[in-house]
């Protein structure tokens, strides 16, 4: 699977700074979220992306707005098919990745506002 190892990289990475695991490659309609955590109270959707080089510009930068409605789109679909899931307030942030693995955690790097 592409994206694994990353995605192996960012989970190790967050879960030492306290963030709980709830769903990995969670499928729903509109997409798949690459990690569903839980931060206290609160629902975390976690985008990873590793880009090999900048020339299109950064990770972090890549995930756009078309990116980001999906993953909103995504998130809703979840959310009614787990309605235990909607009780937590919802933050969606980026795990960026550069071409040596540093981590750049990006918290509150977009909201489902209209």
């Amino acid at each position: 699977m592409k994206g694994a190892r990353e995605e192996d990289l960012a989970l190790e990475y967050l879960t030492a700074r306290g963030l709980e695991l709830i769903s990995r490659n969670a499928r729903a309609p509109g997409g798949e979220l690459d990690l569903v955590m839980r931060e206290k109270e609160c629902l975390v959707i976690i985008e990873v992306r590793k880009r090999s080089n900048s020339r299109f510009g950064s990770a972090a930068e890549s995930v756009d707005a078309r990116k980001q409605a999906r993953i909103i789109k995504a998130t809703r679909g979840l959310i009614s098919r787990e309605p235990r899931l909607g009780k937590m307030p919802v933050r969606f942030d980026v795990v960026a990745l550069d071409q040596k693995d540093q981590i750049d955690w990006i918290r509150a790097a977009f909201d489902a506002s209209e």
